[in-house]
Parts: C-alpha cells; sequence; structure tokens
C-alpha cells in the first residue's frame, strides 16, 4: 500500500513509522476514495516539532519577519485562487458539499479574504498593541511565541476552517508563527492540496523551510504528545467537545496553551410581540438556519425559546411542518447520523417529544431527517444540561416556558454558547421583556443577535466567534475577526529601561510603518516619539 506524504522540515516525505492508515469516503455515496494517508507515529511528530522550533528561531533572525510574512500569504491567496478548480473538486468529493455555490463561490473567496485580512495584519502591525510610556522607559507589545503552534480543523469547513488555510492557520502564521498543521480525516486530499500551494508559497517568499507542515493524522496519545510537547507554543483546535476537552487536559497538564472551539447550541429567544406580529416569517427563517450546510454549522440553532399561548402553538405547527417539508442534506460522514440519534435519545428521555423526523435515512448518501422537538420550560429548568445536548444537523428543540420569568431562568441556565439571539417586535411592543431577557442572555454568549439568526459568520474585525465554556476554552479570545484572532497566538512582551537600538522596531521612538498605531504615553497615535 502507498501512502501520500507528509510535509516535515521543508520535505514531502513518506511518514516514520506510521501506526496505520486510512482513507477518505464520499459522503454522498458511502464509498471510500482512493488515496492512501499515513497514521503518524511519534517519530513524525517529534520531527515537526524540532523543525518548527527551527523555523521559529528563523522568523526572529529575519530582518523584516513582518514584511515577508505578508508577502507569504498575499502569495499564497493567489496560488490557491489559481487552483481553485481542483480544490473546490477534491473538496465535493470528500465533503459531499455542492461544487456551486458553497464551496466555488462562498467559501473559497471567504477564505483567501481572510489570508490577505492576515497579511495587512501582519504590515500594519498596530494588531501588537505597542504601549510606550516614555516617562518610566517601560515599553510593551504583542509577539510571536517563539515556537510552532499546532493547527486542528474541522470537518463542516474544509475551507475557511482548514488546519493550513483557515482562520487560526492564518491568525498564527500572521502573529508570526510557524504552524503544524493536523489535517481533518474527513477531507485529507483537501488539505494536501492547500499544503502544497502554501509550501509553494513559502519557499518562493523565502520563508523558512518548515513554516508550514502537515500531519494527517495521529493516534490519540501522539495527539496528546504533540500539543503538550515542550517546544508547541501553542495549540489552535475546532472540533467535538470531547476530542477538545481530552487535549485541553493533555495541553495543560504541560501548561501549553490551547484554544478550543467545541459546543454550542446558540439559542433563539422569540419574544411574544415577534410571535404575535411575524411568526409565520420567523418560522420559515429559524428552518432555514437550521439546515443550512445540514446543520452542521457551529452556529446552528439548536435550541429555541418561546412563551406558552396560542401564537406559541402557531409558530410551532409552522415550523413542524417546514422541517418536515425540508430536504435532508448530506452529513459530513458515518458518524453524523449516530452522533444525532444518541443526542435525540438523551433530550427524549429528558422530556423532550419529537414532532417531526426523528430517524436516520439509509438511501446512499449520510442522512438524517430534519427534526424538530418539544419540550416544556419546567422539563428544561429540571435538567438543563441534558436539554442542551447538541444534535449537530437539522435539528432543534423548541423549549416551551409558562411565562417571561421562565424563559429568563432558561437563559441562566444555559452552558455558554457562541451565539444568542432575541426576536422581538419591530415597534418596539416588548422592550420590557427584551430587558429582562437580554441581560441574562447576554452573559452566556459571545455574539449577541437581534431579530437576525446566527448560522454564519462574518470575517469581520467587530466579530466575536468565541465564548463561555463550553463553547470555547477561554471566554476571552475569538477565533474570527483580524486583528483580534492573532492576540491567541501572541506573547505579551515588556521592555523596562532597554536602550533605544536595543528595542523592537515596533518600541523604537521612530513609528517602524509610518502609520502603525501605537498607544504612546496613553494616546493612540501614529507619530514618531520625539524629544
Amino acid at each position: 500500500m502507498t501512502f501520500k506524504p507528509v510535509l516535515i522540515a521543508g520535505a514531502w516525505r513518506p511518514a516514520t513509522k506510521p501506526t496505520g492508515a486510512f482513507t477518505a469516503v464520499n459522503p454522498a455515496t458511502r464509498q471510500p476514495l482512493g488515496d492512501h494517508y499515513p497514521v503518524s507515529s511519534i517519530h513524525d511528530v517529534n520531527a515537526a516539532v524540532e523543525a518548527g522550533r527551527e523555523a521559529a528561531t528563523a522568523l526572529e533572525a529575519m530582518p523584516d519577519a513582518p514584511e515577508a510574512i505578508a508577502r507569504f500569504l498575499d502569495d499564497y491567496a493567489a496560488r490557491i485562487e489559481g487552483a481553485a478548480g481542483p480544490l473546490v473538486e477534491m473538496a465535493a468529493q470528500e465533503t459531499g458539499y455542492a461544487p456551486t455555490p458553497r464551496l466555488a463561490s462562498v467559501e473559497l473567496p471567504r477564505t483567501t479574504n481572510q489570508i490577505r485580512q492576515g497579511a495587512a495584519a501582519a504590515r500594519a502591525r498596530s494588531w501588537t498593541l505597542a504601549t510606550l510610556d516614555t516617562k518610566t522607559n517601560i515599553r510593551s507589545y504583542y509577539h510571536a511565541l517563539g515556537g510552532p503552534v499546532v493547527v486542528f480543523g474541522p470537518n463542516n469547513f474544509p475551507f475557511a476552517f482548514n488546519s493550513i488555510a483557515g482562520g487560526d492557520f492564518v491568525a498564527a502564521i500572521a502573529a508570526g508563527n510557524p504552524v503544524i498543521a493536523k489535517a481533518n480525516t474527513g477531507h485529507p486530499g483537501t488539505t494536501r492540496l492547500f499544503a502544497e500551494l502554501a509550501f509553494e508559497a513559502a519557499r518562493a517568499t523565502g520563508m523558512p523551510p518548515a513554516m508550514v507542515q502537515l500531519l494527517y493524522r495521529t493516534p490519540a496519545d501522539v495527539g496528546f504528545a504533540l500539543v503538550s510537547h515542550p517546544h508547541v507554543a501553542a495549540t489552535g483546535f475546532t472540533g467535538s467537545k470531547s476530542a477538545g476537552l481530552q487535549l485541553k487536559a493533555a495541553a495543560e497538564r504541560a501548561g501549553k496553551p490551547i484554544y478550543l472551539e467545541m459546543s454550542s447550541v446558540n439559542p433563539v429567544f422569540i419574544l411574544p410581540g415577534a410571535l404575535a406580529e411575524r411568526s409565520a416569517a420567523i418560522a420559515k427563517e429559524l428552518a432555514g438556519s437550521c439546515a443550512m450546510g445540514a446543520g452542521q454549522f457551529c452556529t446552528r440553532p439548536g435550541l429555541t425559546v418561546v412563551k406558552a399561548g396560542a401564537d406559541a402553538d402557531a409558530f410551532i405547527t409552522e415550523l413542524t411542518a417546514a422541517f418536515a417539508a425540508g430536504s435532508p442534506g448530506t452529513l459530513l460522514g458515518a458518524a453524523g447520523p449516530t452522533s444525532i440519534a444518541s443526542a435525540l435519545d438523551v433530550l427524549r428521555a429528558h422530556g423532550a417529544d419529537v414532532l417531526t423526523g426523528g430517524q436516520p435515512i439509509n438511501d446512499g448518501a449520510f442522512r438524517f431527517q430534519p427534526t424538530v422537538l418539544r419540550a416544556t420550560g419546567a422539563a428544561f429548568l429540571a435538567d438543563p444540561d441534558a436539554l442542551q445536548t447538541e444534535a449537530f444537523g437539522t435539528v432543534t428543540t423548541v423549549i416551551v416556558a409558562k411565562d417571561i420569568d421562565e424563559m429568563s431562568a432558561v437563559a441562566d441556565h444555559l452552558e455558554g454558547n457562541l451565539t444568542g439571539c432575541l426576536y422581538t417586535h419591530t415597534g418596539g411592543d416588548d422592550d420590557a421583556d427584551y430587558a429582562r431577557v437580554a441581560p441574562v442572555l447576554r452573559r452566556r454568549v459571545g455574539r449577541l443577535l437581534n431579530d437576525k439568526m446566527p448560522t454564519g459568520v462574518a470575517v469581520s474585525p467587530a466579530m466575536n466567534h468565541g465564548g463561555p465554556y463550553p463553547a470555547t476554552g477561554h471566554p476571552g479570545f475569538t477565533a474570527v475577526g483580524i486583528p483580534a484572532s492573532l492576540l491567541r497566538f501572541a506573547m505579551l512582551q515588556c521592555y523596562d529601561n532597554v536602550r533605544p537600538h536595543r528595542l523592537p522596531r515596533e518600541l523604537q521612538d521612530k513609528n517602524p510603518t509610518g502609520t502603525m498605531w501605537r498607544l504612546i504615553d496613553g494616546t493612540w497615535s501614529q507619530a514618531d516619539v520625539i524629544g
């Protein structure tokens, strides 16, 4: 059996003593694809980490590393656009997603856009938050970590969150760190194509040989060793809660930072005024949001909360009909239907009734019926953990609260989430109800939305794609939104009474770019320090 090579230390080479092999599967046909990929041993991990450490040292020695990194990212984005056809074809086979518009017209342009945003941030340098106190001669800024960053990509975004092209990759590189990419085993071929382009761009722009490296899969113990390796600087992970928490435990035992995006039911609270005004429209909007990408978005609304009454009953009837009429999308693999069924078992066991759907579909593709469940507010409050079980598909559980107090109590018992929404009366008739529920919900979510579904994440500097646990491992950081996302992969470095010529350029009196923003004696400025 011939394996695809791994990318380590500036060379595509066979894996060293692989512990196994795997093949990607087309989820639309359940047929395995032809290529075989190695499961890397600790030998590959140690080689990649050592090479990444050398790359970090080489970056430190580059006379103008931020500009060089920006050139690399710009070059990489252009190469991706030039290879759009093969990338889209491979990703469509490995994920079952439609080539257009999903992959070619939506996700690929988003990917190159965020890569170019990373280049712009590296070039501008304002993300470093350089702070100069001239009276005490103490100066500080954020700087690269000095070692490789490991990136684990998810299965549901083969481009925009890919381990060697997505947001975590861009943030780590733009902050000045080499990356060791651990491909998601759902789309190894797509990741390999990205790695080939990244490697070409790195060579063309004079990056260190191990600026980008790629492993496809590791056994669990080797993955734990990777994130806890003494010379790994940090890890970015997007994936399941169970895998994320195991990696988190391993990393934290070794004192290594790890940034996780794991689980979120993204609650939608529909206040009585909104239900009375436009329940049919909201039901249609919610059904469309839940169905997007076959429900395999981390911001899919999996929990909907309404106040009991005739309007709520009408809304649930409309929502159930919309789900029942929907076309089940293709799930990303065999684990999809199984995990949804397991989640529904938990929800039903704790008071939720299935109104429509609830069964896998066995007709070739991996699919599951669009599913609506209903439970009372009292049932939710009796066991909130169970009734927040995430079903990663076109599934939502409607919680019917007896009054606004109970809606607020439901919000108060939520786990941390990426998003939370409140639908309100357009004329402000339920402002008083909003004032009671929103402050409670605000504490539970990273991004609060009003009269808008959460599915999808805009690549905006103001975006927060994060939130309290278990949505992420740390509520103070975002995985989307440049330049803020870069701060996860940087350390705050302080210089106290260091002589001017020994300071980093960003902290010297002269502004290194002429346009970089720095906080000088309490005032944001693009000027040089005078006097």
